[in-house]
């Protein structure tokens, strides 16, 4: 049934519109019993499916981060890397971080 992978397409989109998401954080909000519950391999999916770009998704939360604190440039590629804080890769949050002009 593709009735689970459209929906999860659409929530995925639905999120990247409202903030910068990377691929782990948003397949964690969409399996996320407070989130929409979807399974680990349907929000995956999903996801996957969403066309979204990552380096900007990046860059759309470094700029988010800049907004609501004072960061370093290295504070802020560790924090948009940290599997505490947003889940980038190394190179997408370089990226994120790259574009707010900090580095």
């Amino acid at each position: 049934n593709v009735d689970w992978l459209e929906q999860a397409m659409e929530s995925a989109q639905s999120y990247l519109e409202f903030s910068g998401f990377s691929r782990q954080g948003l397949i964690d909000q969409l399996s996320s019993e407070f989130g929409e519950q979807f399974t680990i391999e349907q929000a995956t999916f999903g996801v996957d499916y969403s066309n979204a770009d990552w380096n900007a998704e990046a860059a759309e939360s470094a700029r988010s981060y800049l907004d609501g604190s004072g960061f370093s440039c290295q504070g802020l590629i560790d924090q948009l890397a940290s599997p505490y804080g947003s889940q980038f890769t190394i190179e997408q949050a370089t990226y994120g971080a790259s574009q707010t002009g900090i580095c």
